[in-house]
């Protein structure tokens, strides 16, 4: 999947219907980091899943570790073991690691388990190429 330079965040999230409209609910950390404000208009891209899991909502955490997990939870250079949950629309692998926090994988498809190696981290995306195809997960 290619990524626009002009993506500001990107994060899983609910569409929920309330009095005849839809509304899409955006975590506050996007607000705190300030690359989305209240009130002004964006353009939204919609990603499909057919994973429950990612939809459920994440556990509470104290304040002090929500401001420590402002930080992307992945670095340059490491090697990690990921399920790809889905294929963008370039074909490349999304897989989600701690908070939801996407990593694309090229080369992959949908079902696959691999050990993937960080080549490009963001503020809010990750770009990973493999290292070792695994397994299929169900």
């Amino acid at each position: 999947m290619e990524i626009s330079d002009q993506l500001l965040c990107m994060f899983s999230g609910r569409i929920e219907e309330r009095d005849g409209s839809y509304i899409i609910e955006i975590p506050e950390q996007e607000l705190r980091l300030g690359d989305v404000d209240e009130g002004i208009p964006y353009r939204v891209a919609v990603l499909s899943t057919l994973d429950e899991s990612i939809e459920k909502p994440q556990p509470e955490r104290e304040p002090e570790q929500k401001e420590s997990s402002l930080e992307p939870p992945v670095e340059t250079g490491e090697t990690r073991v990921v399920d790809i949950e889905g294929i963008g629309e370039q074909g490349d692998g999304i897989a989600r690691v701690e908070r939801g926090y996407v990593v694309i994988v090229s080369d992959t498809e949908k079902g696959e388990r691999v050990r993937i190696e960080i080549n490009q981290v963001q503020e809010n995306v990750a770009f990973a190429d493999v290292v070792e195809q695994l397994d299929y997960y169900e």
